[in-house]
């Protein structure tokens, strides 16, 4: 087992980790009339949707850069 190769893919999970939440805290900025917390709560359906879309965007973007 090379422990090369096994640091590398821990710090691209991460690395996507910390992009996931920096993309969540920016769109958070963006929206500032939208609490997501608030709306998650109530059990808003299609903020819960957005949010999992802004995850996976962000996910296809990291697997391609790595690539």
């Amino acid at each position: 087992m090379e422990w090369k190769i096994i640091g590398l893919n821990f710090l691209y999970a991460v690395l996507g980790v910390v992009l996931m939440f920096t993309s969540y805290r920016v769109i958070d900025r963006l929206t500032p009339e939208v609490n997501f917390a608030a709306e998650l709560q109530k059990g808003n359906v299609a903020v819960a949707i957005f949010i999992a879309a802004i995850f996976l965007g962000v996910a296809m973007i990291i697997a391609g850069a790595l690539n």
